[in-house]
């Protein structure tokens, strides 16, 4: 086994080049049997085999420097700088992350998760080498889905300007997580498809190498090409930049790759490297459905069924339902996703009202603005985004959004702890980043029925207002409690004294079997459904505190500026003394992990919960 040999970074290069085609056997093999077991994004990973393979033959890590847009394609860089061992435990707590982390290796030089930085990242590097007065190669690695990103471009213009050496390698398969869309995506069709081009160039460059005078012939041609490819590729996007181009270059071809990237460590200046590359490479059922492999649950190799497929619905296949039922019943319903109508649970409303949905691309700045406009226009949009990638929108929230009071709903999927992905997909922060914010309005519904009802009160509310729901099984309980939705009101789901649980969302359910604890040692019990967190119901809480020793809130949402402290900022202003407990996700970045496993570990577990309220109480005793 080749890969055996692999025990640290530019291991590769003892390699022969007569066994890379094996060696990269070897690593789908490896990617497809341990992804099976753990989960996991593969149809990205085994997409970039061949193209990581040719950077770590061609670069010197790890003085020399790779930054991976998003990250989760640097599974084959992983195990070629030495952590192919680590992939028992991929994604799993205090295991091997799925995304670049500095902490596990020093080939590992920018986290990242998020779409569309890398060039950005790169950009800095490459000043901070050369303001240190060294000689390192730069290299970012961005897909054609993260070219949808504005960000990428305002890098680019300022990459343009170097004057020194900076490598861009444009991945293009295709693809995001679905299928690509808009301009730029046409953009790059027109140039994959270009094949007279292609095969012009590679017959004339493979004639020459025969000759005695190729050598020198082909760098003429090379430096004369970019006026050749003016006429007959359109547009030549990256060259008017300033920006040499290369390629398109076959992404799977290791040699072919690897002398490409020689070729631009010696360009004074930006060059981009554009490689096309297959998603799911080498595994048919990733190469047949690919969005379904991105982001894989455990799996069966031979057919690539779910090991455990999913049988109850959760909370995107409520919205989903939800989602086209308010699209029957008003045409002003539209729907934005920023290049996620599957993850989001829009793919039905856009099979149903085609000219109602609006795939923008990873751009979730723009889908808020675009957004605005629509309900500037008279139109009601729900805004379909995972939480931790609504924060690149923030300001587009807070000032063409709520400025103008404009009716958009955010309908924010993953909030909470998600789990395997780690601290770039962690949902914890939206209540925070939200209620800051004049003119928002936020809920979070405690069951299936609710999130329905929430839904159909916030197409309605001529204001702006977030929903956030959590990933996972959606909770079927407590559905005889379906009081009226009201902005801002509470609902009393059980009515007792001493202790006032007020919950919000997903901890709803985890409050039930607190106030269950609690009452088994003993105690009174209020649970409380706080439904909305701006405005928090004040009436709720100051009915509560007439009765009640201790408050608590329970959120799943760092404490700052959380619910919890918007509840003891009313208590405090209104000159209320009741002992007060927050129960709320520390001010820190969350590990990767099982989720309830990291419930535990942060200490928002029901077990973890009952035990701080009975030592508040116990606390308060001897006060």
């Amino acid at each position: 086994m080749l890969l055996e040999t692999i025990k640290q970074a530019n291991d590769i290069k003892e390699i022969r080049r007569e066994d890379y085609g094996q060696l990269a056997q070897e690593i789908r093999d490896f990617l497809i049997r341990k992804i099976s077991v753990t989960g996991g994004h593969l149809g990205s990973n085994l997409g970039t085999v061949e193209l990581t393979m040719a950077l770590h033959l061609a670069l010197n890590l790890p003085e020399d420097k790779i930054v991976w847009d998003v990250g989760h394609q640097s599974y084959t860089h992983k195990i070629l700088t030495g952590r192919g061992e680590g992939f028992d435990h991929l994604r799993q707590f205090h295991g091997l992350s799925g995304f670049p982390k500095r902490k596990e290796s020093d080939c590992d030089v920018f986290d990242t998760g998020h779409s569309s930085t890398s060039v950005s990242a790169g950009l800095g590097l490459v000043k901070a080498r050369d303001l240190k007065g060294e000689s390192s190669t730069i290299v970012s690695v961005i897909g054609d889905g993260s070219m949808t990103g504005g960000m990428a471009y305002e890098a680019l213009n300022n990459a343009a300007r170097l004057e020194t050496n900076f490598i861009i390698i444009l991945n293009d398969n295709n693809m995001s997580i679905s299928e690509n869309v808009g301009g730029f995506s046409k953009y790059l069709n027109n140039i994959r498809t270009a094949t007279g081009y292609l095969d012009l160039k590679e017959g004339i460059y493979n004639y020459l190498r025969g000759t005695r005078w190729g050598g020198s012939t082909i760098k003429g041609i090379r430096r004369a090409k970019s006026s050749f490819k003016q006429l007959v590729i359109p547009g030549m996007f990256f060259e008017d930049m300033g920006i040499t181009y290369l390629g398109p270059v076959d992404g799977h071809n290791i040699e072919g790759m690897v002398r490409v990237i020689n070729e631009a460590k010696r360009v004074e200046g930006p060059v981009l490297i554009h490689v096309l590359t297959q998603k799911g490479k080498g595994y048919e059922p990733a190469e047949r459905h690919p969005a379904r492999f991105h982001g894989a649950e455990p799996f069966d190799i031979e057919t690539g069924i779910p090991s455990h497929p999913r049988t109850v619905a959760n909370y995107t296949d409520i919205f989903s339902t939800v989602m086209c039922k308010l699209g029957a019943r008003d045409e002003k319903v539209v729907a934005i996703t920023a290049a996620m109508p599957d993850g989001t649970g829009l793919k039905r409303f856009r099979n149903m009202y085609p000219d109602r949905f609006f795939d923008v691309g990873i751009a979730e700045e723009h889908a808020v603005t675009f957004a605005a406009g629509l309900a500037a226009g008279g139109l009601k949009p729900i805004v379909a985004v995972y939480s931790s990638f609504l924060q690149r929108a923030y300001d587009q929230i807070l000032h063409d959004v709520c400025l103008q009071n404009l009716p958009v709903v955010f309908a924010i999927d993953r909030a909470g702890l998600v789990g395997s992905d780690g601290e770039t997909h962690q949902g914890i922060f939206d209540f925070t980043y939200l209620s800051g914010i004049p003119n928002m309005h936020i809920c979070a519904p405690k069951n299936k029925w609710e999130l329905s009802d929430m839904l159909k009160f916030a197409v309605n509310l001529s204001a702006p207002i977030a929903i956030r729901y959590p990933r996972g099984t959606a909770y079927d309980g407590l559905k005889e409690y379906r009081a009226p939705i009201e902005l801002g009101k509470a609902e009393w789901i059980y009515r007792e004294r001493d202790i006032a649980l007020f919950a919000v969302g997903s901890m709803v359910k985890t409050a039930e079997t607190v106030r269950q604890a609690l009452k088994e040692k003993g105690y009174h019990v209020s649970l409380i459904n706080g439904r909305f967190v701006k405005p928090i119901d004040e009436d709720a809480v100051r009915d509560a505190c007439r009765d009640h020793v201790l408050i608590v809130t329970l959120e799943e949402n760092v404490s700052a500026g959380g619910y919890g402290e918007k509840v003891l900022d009313f208590m405090n202003r209104s000159d209320l003394h009741n002992a007060f407990l927050s129960i709320a996700i520390p001010d820190a970045y969350v590990e990767h992990g099982n989720v309830e496993l990291l419930k535990q570990e942060i200490g928002i577990d029901a077990d973890s919960i009952t035990d701080k309220i009975c030592q508040k109480l116990a606390g308060s005793r001897k006060d």
